[in-house]
């Protein structure tokens, strides 16, 4: 019989958590994190509960771990910001075996070794189902920050890599389907990559993280920054397995409404997204700002009408 969090007990938890984090940081009633000079803070939080944003049945707890930081980083990616810690907030039902939190946390451990930060603290508590609550701290030159609200007419929409996956893998997961030649699309849902790899960014560059999806964020950036936009679908980049997986049309709304595919949808002056296409492996550029409020999906080869993209469209927590 394995190990349970009951067994253990509170601080028995503690001690086995705090071996995933810096010793010299952990163990008062709040970390102290050094910044560097003419830099601004930047503070992201998420939840995560079982059920609905993560299950044994698609995201082994490595998996979990790691997905709920990427979350968090990409989230700092999107604001221009590199990380520098984060907290973990984590309500376990007292029958919760140690070996699962304890793979949890090495999955967290595993994104962070690879993209930045650690982990400086938390909280632990019993809950009825497992819930995992991040807030990540980030550093960002006031001049290099990137908000939704900056998008000018003629603008590029510059993303940086495919749309679609990992909805793609959660369908596999969910239907046991685990074909060889779709291996990458089981791997976006379940250890998707948060975008640090993009150039120096500076005002002119507004933009988000595509979490809830690429039509989301461009609708997002459009209502902040008051203009339009036209996507053109021939552009917007998909993984060539999911494409002869599915019908056309069933991976353009999986690459629109799918979600956590974490890449960043930036816009930007044209000219300087030309660069970054040929900077950033697998971007593109898929549509243009606009000066009127309509947000459309275009198809510049003629195959598909034109369509009109709302918020209403994607997921809602609380839709009826």
């Amino acid at each position: 019989m394995s190990l349970t969090v009951q067994d253990i007990g509170e601080q028995g938890l503690l001690k086995r958590v705090q071996a995933f984090c810096p010793q010299a940081i952990v163990g008062d009633d709040a970390a102290v994190l050094p910044t560097e000079p003419d830099q601004s803070i930047v503070i992201t939080s998420d939840v995560l509960v079982d059920g609905v944003h993560f299950s044994d049945r698609t995201t082994p707890p490595e998996s979990s771990g790691w997905r709920a930081i990427a979350a968090n980083l990409s989230d700092l990616a999107a604001m221009g910001a590199s990380p520098l810690g984060i907290t973990v907030g984590l309500g376990l039902p007292k029958t919760t075996p140690v070996a699962w939190v304890e793979r949890l946390y090495q999955g967290m451990s595993e994104c962070l070794a690879q993209y930045g930060g650690a982990i400086v603290g938390g909280d632990l508590c019993r809950s009825p189902v497992i819930t995992l609550a991040i807030t990540a701290f980030g550093q960002v030159n006031p001049d290099c920050v990137i908000q939704r609200s900056t998008a000018q007419p003629g603008d590029a929409i510059f993303v940086t890599g495919y749309h679609g996956s990992s909805r793609a893998g959660l369908e596999m997961l969910l239907n046991s389907d685990t074909a060889p030649e779709r291996a990458a699309l089981i791997r976006a849902h379940q250890y998707p990559t948060p975008r640090f790899d993009i150039p120096q960014v500076t005002r002119c560059v507004s933009g988000m993280d595509s979490s809830d999806g690429l039509a989301d964020a461009v609708l997002q950036i459009c209502r902040m920054s008051k203009v339009g936009a036209r996507l053109d679908r021939a552009l917007i980049p998909i993984d060539p397995a999911l494409q002869q997986w599915v019908s056309a049309e069933k991976a353009m709304d999986w690459a629109l409404y799918g979600g956590e595919d974490f890449e960043l949808v930036l816009t930007l002056p044209m000219e300087q997204a030309k660069l970054w296409v040929e900077q950033v492996k697998g971007s593109a550029i898929v549509g243009e700002i606009t000066s009127d409020l309509a947000v459309q999906l275009i198809d510049s080869s003629g195959d598909f009408s034109d369509r009109a993209l709302s918020l209403e469209q994607g997921f809602q927590h609380f839709r009826a």
